[in-house]
C-alpha cells in the first residue's frame, strides 16, 4: 500500500510539473524567440564575459554589463543599421516589380536570346524553352524573397511596439544569463531528468553546435555576403546590399552557397554584354567568394558539429521554413542532438564503441 501511494504520489508530481511547464511555455510563448537569442549570446560571449571579470577585479554585474556593452556597439547597432538599409532597398525593388520596372522573366529572355543557337534548340527540345510558363515559375521563385522581405518589413514596422518589446526582454534576459551562466548551467544539467553522464555529453553537443553554428556558418555568411555586395557595387548592379543579404542567407546552405545568387548575375551580365562585369562577378565568386568559406570555416569551427553537410543543409532549410531565422540554429542542433541521444543509446546498448574505445 506504501509502494503505491510512493508512485501515485510521484505520478501526480511528475505530472503537475508537466502541466505547470506547458503552462510556463505557454505564458513565455510571445518570448521564446528573445530568449532563444539571449541564450545563444549567453553562450558565445561567455569567454568575453570571463576576460572581462577577471580585469573588473570579479565583480560580475560590471563585467556582465560591459558585455552587454559590446554585444549592443559591435552586434546589434550595426544589425539595426543594415537591417534598414536592406528593408529600404527591399521595398524599392517590390515596388519596381509590381509596376513592371523589373521583370525577371524578361531577363530570362535576354538570357536565352544570347546562348548559341544549338544551345537554344536543346532548351526547346528539353522543354525549357517554354517561355512563358518557365518564365513565370523563374520570375515567382526570383522575386519571392524580395516580396518576403518586403512584407516582414512592413510587419514589423505595424508591430513595432511588439518588436521594441521583444527586442528588450532578450537583451535584459541577456545579461542575467551572462552573469549567472555559470551557476544556472549546471543547475540545469543537474535538473535534467537524465543521468548525468548523458546530460552533461546532450549540454556539451548543445553547445558545440550553437557555437559552430553561429562561429562558422553565420560570420562565413556574413562575410560572403559582404565580398557579394561589394563585387555588386562595383559592377553596378543595383540594390547590392539586398543581393549580398540573399547571398549570406544562400551560404548557410552547405553544397549550395552564394553561388545561387551570383551565378545568374554574372550569366545576365556576360549573356548581355556586359562582359568585364560579368568577368568580375565570376572572378570574385570563385576565387574571393568561394575561399572565404575554405579559408575561415576551419579557424573557427574545425569539427566542432560532426554533422554530415546533407544533414546541415536539410535540417537548415528544414529550421527556416519552421522558425524562420532561429532555424538557422535550431535545426543544426536538433540534428545534433537527435544524433548525439541515438549515439548514447546505442553505446548502453553495446551496438557501437563508445568513444574512449573508438579512439584505442
Amino acid at each position: 500500500m506504501t509502494i503505491d501511494r510512493d508512485r501515485i504520489e510521484r505520478g501526480g508530481f511528475i505530472l503537475f510539473l508537466a502541466l505547470i511547464t506547458v503552462g510556463l511555455v505557454a505564458v513565455v510563448s510571445g518570448f521564446l524567440v528573445a530568449m532563444l537569442w539571449a541564450a545563444l549570446a549567453a553562450i558565445l560571449f561567455r569567454a568575453l564575459f570571463h576576460w572581462l571579470l577577471d580585469r573588473t577585479g570579479g565583480r560580475r554585474n560590471l563585467a556582465a554589463g560591459l558585455t552587454m556593452l559590446i554585444i549592443t556597439f559591435a552586434v546589434v547597432v550595426p544589425t539595426l543599421l543594415i537591417g534598414s538599409m536592406v528593408v529600404d532597398q527591399a521595398s524599392g525593388v517590390y515596388l519596381k516589380m509590381r509596376s513592371g520596372q523589373i521583370d525577371f522573366a524578361q531577363y530570362f529572355q535576354q538570357v536565352r536570346d544570347a546562348l548559341p543557337t544549338r544551345l537554344r534548340q536543346a532548351m526547346d527540345n528539353w522543354g525549357v524553352g517554354s517561355i512563358e510558363g518557365l518564365q513565370a515559375r523563374i520570375s515567382r521563385t526570383l522575386s519571392s524573397s524580395v516580396s518576403q522581405i518586403a512584407s516582414q518589413a512592413l510587419s514589423i514596422g505595424r508591430n513595432a511596439f511588439a518588436f521594441a518589446l521583444a527586442f528588450g526582454v532578450g537583451l535584459y534576459v541577456a545579461f542575467f544569463l551572462i552573469r549567472d551562466g555559470d551557476r544556472l548551467g549546471p543547475a540545469f544539467v543537474r535538473a535534467l531528468p537524465l543521468e548525468q553522464g548523458v546530460a552533461a555529453r546532450l549540454v556539451d553537443t548543445f553547445v558545440a553546435v550553437v557555437r559552430a553554428t553561429i562561429k562558422g556558418s553565420v560570420i562565413v555568411g556574413l562575410v560572403q555576403g559582404a565580398l557579394g555586395a561589394i563585387t555588386f557595387w562595383i559592377v553596378g548592379v543595383p540594390a547590392a546590399l539586398l543581393w549580398g543579404v540573399l547571398m549570406a542567407i544562400a551560404a548557410l546552405l552547405p553544397a549550395i552557397g552564394p553561388a545561387i545568387i551570383w551565378g545568374p548575375v554574372a550569366i545576365y551580365l556576360l549573356a548581355t554584354g556586359a562582359v568585364w562585369q560579368g568577368a568580375v562577378v565570376v572572378a570574385s565568386g570563385v576565387l574571393v567568394i568561394g575561399l572565404a568559406d575554405n579559408l575561415l570555416r576551419p579557424i573557427l569551427v574545425g569539427r566542432d558539429t560532426g554533422l554530415p553537410d546533407w544533414i546541415v543543409l536539410l535540417t537548415t532549410l528544414g529550421g527556416i521554413d519552421l522558425l524562420g531565422l532561429s532555424g538557422i540554429v535550431v535545426g543544426p542542433v536538433v540534428a545534433a542532438l537527435f544524433l548525439a541521444g541515438w549515439r548514447i543509446l546505442s553505446e548502453e546498448r553495446g551496438v557501437v564503441p563508445g568513444e574512449g574505445e573508438a579512439a584505442a
